[in-house]
């Protein structure tokens, strides 16, 4: 059975250890902890406060990363930017080692401007690749870049694109996001699969329709196809419900939360009956 777990930001409003308890009521067996969860990162991102939580929840762990994104870009024409977007991604790894986490999902940035990505974003690019492989080296922890929206100033929103990276960095792993690459088509995902599954450290799960992005896999065929072709291939790392949580009628209770969750995870044990 796959490693069912949510992305924090679900739980958006919450306190850390009301977000792991509620994640485990749900009866789902992982977290992607998004470092700016904004209780956590309002409040200067308290290492123990993160520390009590995993202890306090066992089941689980190993949690996994998910790398600041927010307002940043490493491949910035603003050199201040990148500097500061490359150094958050490079502590997002290190948090990863203190508390235990196996994955730290990174964005690979995106040229400034909206044209086509040029040789400086690219040259950019390399310096962040650099210097996450620094941070990771020796920590067992895997750093595991994720295909994005098609986009036409995004640097790897191809699986071709995806694939030359991984050549060229062998140290490097690979956070599938299904609802990016359904932007595209269906078939988009398994094209990922095909190209970049050897890599495949993570999985975002979600669904995608017309120009929404990130809504609940429960009731999908499309969600059953991916889930199916995953277990298939023999892949066993985290399977990550990223919802967006402003995409329901109305705000969701803690209570509500919690239900939607159950409902996600019997549908994904459906689909591998």
């Amino acid at each position: 059975m796959l490693r069912l777990a949510v992305s924090s930001m679900f739980f958006h409003e919450y306190p850390v250890d009301e977000i792991f308890s509620s994640i485990e009521e749900a009866g789902l067996t992982g977290v992607e902890f998004w470092v700016e969860t904004p209780h956590y990162w309002l409040r200067g991102r308290p290492l123990p406060e993160l520390e009590a939580a995993v202890r306090a929840h066992p089941a689980l762990a190993p949690l996994t990363i998910h790398a600041p994104v927010l307002d940043l870009n490493p491949c910035s024409i603003n050199p201040r930017v990148a500097a500061a977007s490359r150094q958050y991604a490079v502590e997002a790894v290190e948090l990863a080692g203190a508390v235990g986490a196996d994955v730290v999902t990174v964005h690979p940035g995106r040229r400034t401007a909206r044209r086509p990505p040029s040789r400086y974003d690219y040259e950019h690019f390399e310096t962040y690749l650099a210097r996450l492989r620094q941070a990771a080296g020796g920590t067992g922890v895997k750093v595991a870049i994720e295909n994005m929206e098609p986009k036409v100033n995004s640097l790897l929103c191809t699986p071709e694109g995806m694939r030359e990276v991984l050549d060229a960095n062998p140290w490097l792993w690979f956070t599938l996001d299904v609802a990016h690459a359904m932007a595209v088509s269906n078939d988009e995902v398994f094209r990922y699969l095909d190209l970049c599954g050897d890599r495949l450290a993570n999985v975002h799960l979600s669904m995608a329709a017309d120009r929404q992005r990130h809504l609940p896999v429960a009731g999908s065929p499309q969600a059953c196809a991916v889930v199916r072709a995953l277990e298939e291939r023999g892949y066993r790392g985290p399977l990550t419900l990223e919802i967006e949580d402003q995409s329901f009628s109305h705000p969701l209770s803690l209570e509500e939360k919690v239900t939607v969750l159950r409902d996600e995870h019997r549908y994904v044990a459906w689909c591998l009956s």
